[in-house]
């Protein structure tokens, strides 16, 4: 039955998978091929690997950070009495999908004469769960603690360690505003009660944000109960809150409404993890280019160390096209096995890597990533296919495009000359 195979099988394809398989008298070469289908394959585990890297930083950008900060705000040089009036205005857009009350004061958070800077928010916690994800990330209390009048306060875990407090603990809020007296200015302060610790894994928000009750804010600012700062909105589609929200604002701009988008808060650091994983992508790709270019070296001596054969199938009959295909399919070869080896192991360990490094940091008790440089504390790692078949076809590309010189020359050896020297 194998011989009956072989029958079918172009004459090309039979003769260029052998010397694939053969062992040869110089063992260099055999070396030289090795060595280029392990690099390839390192290549392409190594691009697969970083770009599922880069994936999972612009998934945990979009899910964690921009799950806990608004896409768009709507607010207003005064503070806004109706504001459930406004929201149903503003939920008249179709991308949309859910508004929220909000009020800011930045301040300090004291206690023990320890000090931490701080993003007090004002929320409801009911519309608040409607363009936030907090829920998720809280690690000790509940959101609903944050009742009108009780003043209380969820900090993230890494400004509740600095500041060395526990979940029932009170601190002081000291605001940037004054009261004024008859015995003179004081900084305006307010006893907080921790009541919630949360941990979203960004350190801008772990160690900067608070949340508080929208009532107990608005006393803070000397406002009444139910007036706020503005609104949080949440769209459908995050791109799009640039634009739409400058729509809405301007469609309510006769009491000075204006609108701010997530692009100015964190849209440099997300352009630059898309620019990030371009510019790696294609630095990878020269990396895959080399090794498939390697394959130009392995052909040329395996051209070399088969001048006698090519002589001999020359005078077979074997026209220059078909002397060509032999070495191009020798080299496609080596380029698929070595990009199947690659995907496979680039696939392992991309859906690894995060475990990894996490276990790896815990055995050396060293922490990789600095949350007050990055956005996470972690590896985060997304396998996309989208791109582990792109990777693959340009290596396959770049391995076939390698095979056209060798296989050229090969194809202009001269019988006579060749077998002169055999």
């Amino acid at each position: 039955m194998r011989t009956n195979s072989y029958m079918f099988r172009p004459l090309f394809v039979f003769i260029g998978t052998r010397y694939t398989r053969a062992k040869r008298r110089n063992h260099f070469v055999s070396f030289i091929s090795l060595t280029s289908m392990i690099g390839l394959a390192l290549g392409v585990v190594v691009m697969i690997v970083v770009l599922s890297v880069m994936n999972g930083f612009d998934h945990e950008m979009r899910t964690r950070v921009l799950g806990m900060v608004p896409h768009a705000t709507i607010e207003s040089a005064d503070p806004i009495t109706d504001w459930r009036g406004l929201a149903a205005k503003v939920q008249e857009n179709p991308q949309v999908l859910a508004v929220a009350p909000f009020t800011q004061m930045q301040g300090l958070l004291t206690h023990d004469g320890k000090v931490q800077k701080v993003l007090l928010n004002g929320i409801d916690p009911a519309e608040e769960r409607k363009v936030s994800i907090i829920d998720h990330f809280i690690k000790q209390g509940q959101l609903d603690s944050l009742s009108p009048g009780s003043f209380g306060i969820m900090i993230g875990d890494k400004a509740a360690a600095k500041l060395g407090v526990v979940v029932g603990d009170k601190l002081t809020f000291v605001a940037p505003e004054v009261t004024v007296t008859p015995a003179g200015m004081f900084p305006r302060m307010k006893r907080f009660e921790v009541t919630g610790i949360f941990h979203v894994g960004a350190g801008e928000i772990d160690g900067f944000l608070g949340l508080t009750n929208l009532d107990d804010l608005a006393r803070l600012h000397r406002w009444k109960p139910n007036q706020v700062q503005g609104l949080r909105l949440k769209f459908d589609d995050l791109f799009a809150a640039p634009r739409t929200s400058w729509e809405i604002a301007q469609k309510l701009g006769e009491n000075n409404f204006y609108s701010r988008d997530w692009t100015r808060t964190h849209g440099n650091l997300y352009q630059a993890i898309r620019m990030e994983k371009a510019m790696i992508g294609l630095l990878l790709l020269l990396i895959v280019a080399v090794a498939a270019f390697n394959i130009i070296s392995t052909l040329v001596m395996v051209v070399n160390d088969k001048k006698g054969d090519i002589a001999i199938l020359r005078t077979l009959g074997a026209t220059p096209p078909q002397i060509m295909a032999i070495f191009m399919v020798q080299g496609t070869v080596i380029g698929v096995v070595g990009t199947l080896i690659g995907a496979a192991l680039g696939i392992l360990a991309a859906l690894n890597v995060s475990a990894a490094i996490a276990a790896l940091e815990g055995l050396i008790g060293h922490k990789f990533l600095n949350a007050d440089v990055y956005f996470i504390d972690y590896l985060p790692s997304q396998l996309m296919a989208q791109d582990v078949f792109q990777v693959c076809g340009a290596a396959l590309v770049l391995s076939f495009l390698a095979t056209l010189y060798p296989a050229w020359r090969a194809a202009r050896t001269q019988p006579a000359e060749a077998l002169r020297y055999e």
